[in-house]
């Protein structure tokens, strides 16, 4: 397994990565407000003060991305964290939240805040594992409903 930073040249292959487990759970894509930001990875994450990773295998295939997008100095927000489905169960999860979590320290932050959705039951239960706290937010994208912080 290897992570390596993602670009621009990597749009269509986030794209699809993403979209398709948002349709396998039936969540709407919505490439005008809320997935507008990985039609310019670079500018979002990678000279933003953040950062978006996919996880490959050894033969370099994708099997999941996620990115660490810049909220302000101190705080974070975990994107886009999304695993294809014949990797789910199998610790990779865990493998990507811990590396999204050292990045996020090695990137100075303070605080890691996420949205997500009930549907994503795995998800919120990995999250809370790792000692994600509810919180409310004044604004969830349209297809969250569920806010989580932690303090770093």
């Amino acid at each position: 397994m290897n992570f390596r930073r993602a670009t621009n040249k990597d749009t269509d292959l986030v794209r699809n990565i993403i979209f398709k487990i948002l349709h396998e759970y039936e969540l709407k894509t919505d490439t005008q407000k809320t997935d507008s930001d990985i039609s310019d990875i670079d500018a979002n994450y990678n000279n933003n003060k953040g950062i978006f990773e996919l996880l490959e295998d050894d033969f370099g295939n994708a099997l999941a991305t996620v990115g660490l997008f810049n909220i302000d100095n101190e705080t974070c927000e975990l994107r886009k964290m999304y695993l294809v489905k014949s990797r789910r169960g199998k610790g990779y999860g865990k493998l990507l939240l811990s590396h999204a979590l050292e990045n996020a320290k090695e990137l100075g932050y303070k605080k890691v805040v996420l949205e997500t959705a009930s549907v994503l039951k795995e998800a919120i239960g990995l999250y809370k594992s790792f000692g994600f706290k509810p919180y409310c937010t004044p604004h969830l994208s349209d297809r969250c409903d569920k806010a989580y912080y932690l303090d770093l």
